[in-house]
C-alpha cells in the first residue's frame, strides 16, 4: 500500500479522502454557491457522491497515480473543503489543479493556505514539471488564489465550460516547477 497524503499547515490539515467524508462531500457538492463555476454540478443523490468519492479512494493505490482528491481540514478536524491534483499524461509531468471551500470559509485566506501545499507537494514529491489550473472567468475568488501563488495566466479558452446549461468561458493558468516559489 502506497503511503497516504498528510499535509499540514498552521491553521489546515490536508489528508486523502475516505468513506468517512461522504456526508460532507455531498454537502459541499450541494451548495449551489459552492457549484456556482463548477461543471460536476449538485449531485442528484449520496449516490452520485459517492461514486465521486470512490474514484479518489480507489485510485489512491494505482500506479501511476492520476488522481488526488483531499480534504481539507481545521485543526480540530473539520472539514471545510476538498483540492486535489488531476495528473494527465505522466510523460508530461503536468497536473491540473482544483480546490473547493465551504462558503462559512471564505475570505479567510483558507483556500491559498491549502493550494500553497498541494503545489509543493506536486513539485516536490510528483516531481512535476507544471501545474495548471482552469478557472471560469467570472471566478474572481479563485483567480486571486491562483494568481497569489505565482500562477500565470496563459489564455482565454473561449466557452469551454458546461456549467448550468450554458457554455462559459474559462481562463488558463500555470506555473512551472523552476517558477515556484513558496510565498
Amino acid at each position: 500500500m502506497i503511503k497516504p497524503i498528510i499535509l499540514f499547515t498552521s491553521r489546515l490539515i490536508i489528508r486523502e479522502l475516505n468513506y468517512d467524508d461522504l456526508d460532507f462531500v455531498h454537502s459541499i457538492h450541494s451548495l449551489p454557491e459552492v457549484q456556482e463555476y463548477a461543471t460536476l454540478g449538485i449531485p442528484a443523490s449520496i449516490l452520485e457522491s459517492k461514486a465521486y468519492l470512490k474514484k479518489y479512494i480507489e485510485g489512491q493505490n494505482e500506479e501511476p497515480r492520476k488522481e488526488y482528491g483531499l480534504c481539507v481540514s481545521l485543526a480540530n478536524h473539520e472539514p471545510i473543503g476538498l483540492i486535489g491534483l488531476s495528473n494527465g499524461l505522466t510523460k508530461f509531468k503536468n497536473a491540473e489543479l482544483w480546490f473547493k471551500l465551504h462558503p462559512d470559509y471564505w475570505g479567510h485566506g483558507y483556500s491559498t493556505e491549502a493550494v500553497l501545499p498541494i503545489m509543493k507537494y506536486g513539485f516536490e514529491k510528483l516531481l512535476l514539471h507544471r501545474i495548471e489550473a482552469g478557472v471560469a472567468t467570472g471566478n474572481t475568488a479563485s483567480i486571486k488564489v491562483l494568481e497569489k501563488m505565482g500562477m500565470q495566466k496563459e489564455g482565454l479558452r473561449r466557452k469551454i465550460l458546461p456549467i448550468r446549461g450554458k457554455w462559459v468561458d474559462n481562463f488558463h493558468y500555470a506555473i512551472l516547477n523552476e517558477d515556484f516559489k513558496i510565498y
